[in-house]
């Protein structure tokens, strides 16, 4: 059994499966860890950590209340 609201779980699921369709086409890059992933796992996997890393950020910025900062989750090699 899994924990959390199935629909909830089916969304970022989707949406992850999304991001990673998008950056296969040659879409913006923005996470290399996400590349990296995607270059030795399997797609299906890769979206379903994806999606976990997306729960994550959405429940710290619930809990938190502040706005997200996507600077400040890239690593300072990666910003512009």
């Amino acid at each position: 059994m899994r924990a959390g609201d199935e629909m909830l779980r089916s969304v970022l699921v989707v949406g992850a499966t999304a991001v990673i369709r998008h950056m296969r086409r040659g879409g913006k890059r923005a996470w290399p860890w996400l590349e990296a992933l995607i270059a030795r796992k399997p797609p299906k996997l890769a979206a379903t950590a994806l999606a976990n890393k997306l729960a994550h950020i959405a429940w710290k910025l619930m809990v938190s209340g502040e706005s997200y900062r996507p600077s400040a989750a890239l690593p300072a090699a990666a910003r512009p």
